[in-house]
């Protein structure tokens, strides 16, 4: 965990005082001349900026941690909005054969095949659901069929996952 450094200005007596010193290769040198130190002020050396990078860096490597999982997040709530519709499923051969398959065009097409599809189905008339199969998956939709006996099967679908 990063603690912060409470940095002091250095405050003197006299600021901007300098006695200067001519030396012998004729270049001036200026030695402060700051009187009484009031307050001393923290030092500006590579312990004190390298705490301060160490900080930063930190802060950078939490913050792309943070959107990361923001992003995850976000693909999972994507994942969960189901695209919803009906189908109804019309069977005219006699049980137990069953030609009732319809193909289900999907209106936003998927990123994957990883998708489910769960669905509510009902019969029309006396004839029995039986299962409701989904086969030949596509990012672009699938084929949804019953295996009973009714002539006519009304489905609700909703599908849900597959985006990332």
């Amino acid at each position: 965990m990063y603690e912060e450094k409470i940095w002091q200005d250095h405050v003197t007596e006299f600021e901007d005082r300098y006695e200067e010193t001519t030396n012998p290769d004729g270049t001036v040198t200026h030695i402060p001349v700051e009187g009484e130190v009031i307050q001393q002020g923290t030092p500006q050396n590579a312990k004190n900026f390298n705490h301060m990078e160490d900080g930063i860096s930190a802060a950078n490597e939490k913050a792309a941690y943070i959107m990361l999982t923001l992003l995850h997040h976000g693909q999972t709530l994507e994942n969960l909005n189901g695209e919803v519709g009906t189908v109804t499923l019309t069977n005219t051969e006699e049980y137990p054969f069953n030609n009732s398959m319809e193909t289900v065009a999907l209106k936003q097409p998927r990123g994957n095949l990883d998708y489910r599809v769960i669905v509510e189905a009902e019969a029309e008339d006396t004839g029995a659901v039986g299962e409701i199969r989904i086969t030949d998956k596509q990012v672009n939709g699938f084929k949804i069929s019953h295996t009973g006996s009714a002539k006519r099967v009304n489905v609700k679908y909703v599908v849900e996952g597959g985006t990332y």
